[in-house]
């Protein structure tokens, strides 16, 4: 069943947002889980002669593969750093020495010792299994350090002399994602996914990119085999979600939704994304009161996100409630002060008050943010 579209007037200024606020809070539940532990945070360069052969074969591969669609990737956002455990360094290929002054920068959480460490054994004898291995446990770290051109930098050669094993190639794959080259994680999630077709995660994420690509219909199939795989899978239920409710199909969003919320309640750190995820769609259907309820708990979960504020006084004025619609929506602007949509909203709402001078402000900042934020 489609509804009716909420009013034109609703939607003019609001279509940026819509897509702002569509690409946003999906990405507030991208924690980037691995299948298996992972590594703990590092920060380097890759340097020598590694770094010219891996940046030459990094940057011919993007003449190699074509994008993945036309539109350029929508930013992400997460809602907390990536928590793993330290990495096992049993494994690790190093004399007695240099192990324990890895591990030693490991402690002492001294990444870019520990990195350096890594790489120059890697140089020793460039295109063995060795330095495959060693490569592959820097590109970890460079990955949870957030340099993730030098994580894709790190497995991509690691690969070249050896096949990656399965957490080195899904976290390649995610350092592309972070790249905004899905083009180049597609494939390898690909890989992933035909070598095991039951785990939920890989799949997930090739729904993801086919989400990106606008591909609902696409998406929304993946995304039933997830929670199929993975009934209790959170975000698999919040992105299906979204892509009904970008199809116009409210009730199947809602359902979605709602069942999300249900599995949210039970994480060890709640996410305020699926309630607003639901009050979107739920104010699409002039369900005010309702949208308004899940706003207020989703500003509980994380009282510092502003696009909850600002849903939160879109669902107020909507009730005509403008006093109170008016102190989330400057709310929302101090919290992100180049957040355009809360000033246009708020004109409208100082219009209706009668304070003229306050809604020509409101106006004039909404028109420098849009046009700061205007590519």
């Amino acid at each position: 069943m489609f509804h009716k579209k909420p009013k034109a007037d609703d939607r003019s200024h609001g279509a940026a947002e819509a897509q702002r606020t569509q690409r946003l809070r999906r990405e507030k539940l991208e924690d980037l889980s691995f299948p298996l532990s992972a590594f703990p945070p590092s920060s380097l360069r890759l340097c020598g002669a590694i770094i010219r052969i891996i940046i030459a074969i990094f940057v011919l591969s993007a003449f190699l593969s074509p994008p993945l669609s036309a539109q350029a990737p929508a930013p992400r956002q997460e809602d907390s750093p990536i928590r793993v455990a330290p990495p096992a360094t049993d494994d690790l290929p190093l004399d007695p020495v240099r192990r324990l002054e890895f591990e030693k920068s490991m402690r002492e959480r001294d990444y870019k010792r520990a990195e350096t460490i890594l790489v120059k054994e890697a140089e020793g004898d460039p295109k063995s299994l060795r330095a495959a291995k060693l490569l592959a446990k820097a590109g970890g770290i460079f990955f949870l350090d957030g340099q993730y051109l030098n994580a894709a930098i790190a497995y991509k050669k690691a690969d070249t002399i050896a096949p990656l094993d399965e957490r080195g190639r899904f976290t390649m794959a995610m350092s592309y994602v972070k790249l905004n080259r899905r083009d180049w994680a597609k494939p390898e999630l690909e890989k992933l996914s035909s070598l095991d077709p039951k785990n939920a995660l890989y799949l997930y994420w090739l729904a993801r990119l086919d989400y990106d690509a606008q591909q609902y219909n696409s998406a929304i199939v993946k995304l039933r085999k997830v929670i199929e795989l993975d009934p209790q899978m959170m975000r698999a239920y919040d992105n299906l979600g979204l892509c009904y409710d970008y199809l116009g199909k409210y009730d199947e969003a809602i359902a979605s939704y709602n069942r999300a919320v249900e599995l949210n309640r039970e994480q060890a750190q709640p996410s305020p994304w699926p309630h607003v995820n639901l009050a979107i769609s739920l104010m699409a259907v002039n369900k005010l009161a309702e949208a308004e309820n899940h706003l207020r708990k989703a500003v509980v979960y994380d009282a510092r996100l502003p696009q909850a504020h600002y849903q939160l006084g879109q669902a107020l004025e909507k009730q005509g409630k403008y006093e109170e619609a008016a102190e989330s929506l400057k709310l929302a602007a101090a919290l992100d002060p180049t957040y355009p949509e809360p000033h246009y909203t708020l004109s409208r709402i100082y219009q209706r008050q009668g304070k003229s001078e306050e809604a020509k402000k409101s106006v004039v900042r909404f028109q420098q943010l849009k046009k700061t934020k205007t590519p």
